[in-house]
């Protein structure tokens, strides 16, 4: 999947683009200056040939690999001499890290506003702000092993129906591959939860996320628990699953159905068997199974003020980050849809496309810092639902998890 892209280099994009125009700042003035970005370290082979020559718009770039995780993290803590100017990372790290004053809010010319999916660009909003811009967008869908299920199930019910009679045949081992583990899930999960009519956090008549209106245990998804307790009791679902298990089974043709996502690409495209890459189907009439979007994309730190570099670190986030010949090269590096609706439509690999259009009325992981409260109850309650013998009832873990978070939040 992986392909050179050294060929277009920086100068064909800044020319395309305009960056030298664009900035305020002199080259002659910038060649002195650094911007320092830190990188998912997986993706710094891409970045480096995107800045081949270690430069951009006359301002020298200092790439630093970093674990993924530890990029938002270290942020925290680093010290201003060694800080980043710009970081890339996850839409859902915007809240708490605006809150904490380590990333600043953006001037987004309107062609940029215009160029990216709406959704994708509003993961990175907080408080009224744009605080980042999203490179490419992710979320999961279910994998059919087409070999053991020939004809796809319309509805959940049929769903079910095929998957338990292929373990009781002694065919499969996992009838449905979604990933728990003993500390839960509650993002794979996720389309089972909102196609019973779980969510969230609600929203306000502005569009803002509503941290009072919590719905983990809502009336609607209330009054479809019920099938989560016959999910236990049949063995369709089973909290022992963990995502090692989950791969593992549906991989090796020991499970009809997997929920997983486009990180799997490689994976996927190596099955022995043929597949299909859809939505999870309909589980009760008039309620659809939509999972959670995830976004990642760059930010500009607070610490490039201090060194100096805010003007060059804002237009390359904001202009260089936000095109499609940028996005293009990133998605086919990494395996992941771009942000730009440009760049998504040139997209041609099929399996992606297909994770594309499983993301349909998906939505966006809050991004607020309350969102801390609730991975751990809500996965906890599908935990204690689904471990087979001895589970809770979903009734009382769920209004639990609700409980949780509610106080969490206070």
């Amino acid at each position: 999947m992986r392909r050179t892209l050294r060929s277009a280099g920086i100068g064909v994009i800044a020319a395309t683009l305009g960056f030298g125009a664009l900035l305020s700042v002199s080259p002659a003035h910038a060649a002195s200056q650094t911007i320092t970005v830190w990188v998912d370290q997986k993706r710094i082979a891409n970045y480096r040939e995107v800045f081949p020559d270690g430069t951009y718009a006359g301002y020298n770039v200092n790439l630093v690999p970093k674990d993924f995780g530890k990029i938002r993290d270290d942020l925290a803590t680093v010290s201003a001499d060694s800080a980043p100017d710009v970081i890339t990372g996850a839409h859902d790290w915007t809240g708490a890290l605006a809150a904490n004053g380590l990333i600043v809010k953006l001037n987004v010319p309107a062609a940029t506003v215009q160029a990216l999916f709406p959704y994708a660009l509003n993961g990175f909003k907080y408080a009224g702000a744009t605080y980042g811009i999203p490179t490419q967008i992710e979320n999961v869908a279910m994998i059919t092993n087409a070999k053991l299920i020939p004809t796809q199930p319309t509805n959940f019910t049929q769903l079910a129906t095929m998957a338990l009679a292929l373990k009781k045949a002694g065919k499969v081992t996992v009838p449905f591959a979604v990933p728990q583990g003993a500390n839960g899930d509650a993002y794979h999960m996720y389309p089972l939860f909102s196609g019973l009519g779980g969510y969230v956090f609600g929203t306000t008549p502005s569009g803002s996320l509503n941290v009072r209106n919590v719905g983990l245990d809502n009336p609607v998804f209330r009054k479809n628990q019920g099938l989560i307790d016959s999910w236990n009791k049949s063995g369709l679902i089973n909290s022992k699953v963990d995502y090692g298990i989950a791969k593992t089974a549906f991989t090796t043709g020991k499970s009809p159905f997997w929920i997983t996502g486009p990180w799997e690409l490689d994976a996927i495209k190596a099955l022995p068997f043929k597949y299909r890459v859809t939505t999870v189907p309909n589980i009760v009439p008039g309620l659809t199974p939509v999972p959670f979007l995830g976004a990642q994309g760059g930010m500009v730190t607070k610490y490039a003020a201090e060194h100096g570099v805010q003007t060059g670190a804002n237009a390359m986030v904001t202009q260089l980050f936000a095109s499609a010949a940028y996005q293009s090269k990133l998605a086919a590096a990494d395996g992941r849809t771009p942000a730009n609706i440009q760049a998504a439509k040139a997209v041609t690999d099929p399996v992606l496309k297909a994770f594309s259009a499983a993301s349909g009325g998906g939505v966006p992981m809050p991004n607020v810092p309350q969102m801390a409260s609730v991975w751990g109850a809500l996965g906890g309650a599908w935990v204690n639902s689904t471990k087979g013998a001895g589970a809770t009832p979903a009734q009382k873990s769920f209004a639990q998890a609700q409980a949780t978070v509610k106080k969490a939040i206070g």
